[in-house]
Parts: structure tokens; sequence; C-alpha cells
């Protein structure tokens, strides 16, 4: 089964995957994340009470919270508006997965759903997987906003790793085309192991939590933004190889059946 159509078709078929897995992703940020977020800012905002008081004390004075600048988005804005951010980053990556998947599928042995479901697993291990594991994220009350630059920087570093590595995997995987399947398919994971093994050792460590921060909280946060990143590329992939089964079903001409007389 070929992943036919043209460029416009593939286009609209990863946006309309796209749409529909940022929209999932966001539920799952919903119920998942966002208890861990207002826990984080609930810590936060004592330890900003806790300091404003003990400065108050040293003042002498009868310092009031009443002049605290409100944030811009509310809250419940806030968990509102992640539908509308993940939803327009799932049309991105929607785009961009069908604009790959248009300019490579001459290049695999894999076709129709499975090239798609292949080229999710690809995009997941560059994009989320290798980043995530060298710079995990962290709630709103860890990290120095000094030094959000530097972080961003060696995130976007962490990203172009996991590009190479899947890159240089599935080249090892395609230049044992003799051997056993099996045989190409470890040499391919270790191969992306090996380069995102040895860019971390390059990369240098970021660990901004203070000693004093909920351990716990800390890495279920970690694990319901991992697992919002997750869902959006399963359910790209899955969508993406669905609706293209579908529409090659759909176009494929039904034979009749030869009528036969007694």
């Amino acid at each position: 089964m070929p992943l036919i159509g043209t460029l416009k078709i593939l286009l609209l078929r990863g946006l309309l995957a796209g749409l529909i897995a940022g929209l999932l992703a966001a539920t799952v940020g919903y119920f998942v994340g966002e208890p861990k977020v207002d826990a984080a800012i609930a810590i936060e905002e004592a330890h900003s009470a806790s300091e404003h008081t003990e400065h108050g004390a040293e003042a002498g004075s009868g310092h009031s919270h009443g002049d605290a600048k409100e944030p811009l988005v509310s809250r419940n804005g806030q968990r509102a508006g992640q539908f509308l951010a993940l939803g327009l980053a799932g049309l991105a990556f929607g785009a961009i997965f069908a604009s790959v998947a248009h300019f490579t599928r001459r290049y695999t042995m894999l076709a129709g759903p499975k090239f798609a479901i292949g080229l999710a697993i690809g995009g997941w291990a560059a994009l989320v997987a290798v980043p995530f594991f060298k710079y995990p994220a962290n709630p709103p009350a860890v990290g120095d906003p000094d030094t959000i630059n530097q972080r961003t920087l060696l995130w976007l570093a962490s990203v172009l790793l996991g590009l190479a590595a899947v890159a240089i995997g599935v080249f090892v995987y395609k230049r044992l085309a003799a051997q056993l399947d099996t045989v190409r398919l470890i040499a391919g994971v270790a191969a992306f192991v090996l380069v995102a093994g040895f860019g971390y050792i390059l990369l240098p460590g970021v660990n901004e939590v203070s000693a004093d921060f909920p351990a716990t909280l800390l890495w279920q946060f970690r694990a319901a933004s991992l697992a919002e990143s997750t869902t959006l590329w399963v359910c790209l992939g899955l969508g993406f190889a669905a609706l293209t089964e579908f529409a090659t079903r759909t176009s494929t001409p039904v034979r009749g059946r030869v009528a036969t007389s007694d």
C-alpha cells in the first residue's frame, strides 16, 4: 500500500491529523499536567510571600501585598489557552510531517501506514526523547530567569543532536540491506544510542532545581510533560496512517464479480 497523493493532499492529511493530535495532547495536559503546574505555582507563591514577609520585617514597616502585579493571563485563561496553542502546534507539526513524508517516501522500503508510523517514531525520538532525557522540562517554580537564553540554546542543540542521531540510525539501517532485519534494526538502534550518548557527554548539564523543591512533584511534572508530547506524536502518526489507509482504500476500484448462469 504505497503512500500516494500529491503534496497538497498530504499536507491536508497532515494538517487534519496534526490538529486532532494537538487537541488530544492538550486534553492530556489539562487533566494530567495542569494539577502539577498549580502545585508548583503554589510553592513559588509561598516562597515569594515568605521573602516579602522577611523583607517587611527587616524594614520595620507594614508592607502590604496589595501592590503585587497580577499575571497578564489568568490561570483559567492559561488552561484554556493550551488547547489553542497545542492545536496550532499540531497544525505546524502536521504540515512538517506531511512535507517530510512527501520528500522521503521514495527513499524507503516502507509504505502507507507503516511509513507514517515509522516517521512518527523517528520524529518523537529526535524532537522529544533525546532533548527530554538530557534537559527534562521543569515546573514554573524551577529555573533561573537569567539563564533562560542559555537553556534555550542548549535545548535547540539537543534537538539537532536528536535529528542527527535518528538520521545516522536510519543510514546504518539502510546500509545493511543485505543483512537480516533483526540485525539491521539492532545496528540502527545501536548507532542512534551511540550518537545520542556521545552528544550527551559533550553537552553541558543544567541543574537549577533547589534542594527544597519536592522531588515527587518534580518527576510527576516531567512525566506529565513527556506524556503530553508523546500523545501528540503518537496521535499524529496514527492519525496520518489511518487517513492514508482510508484514502488508499477509497481510491482503489472495487472489482465486480463475474456473473454466472446456470
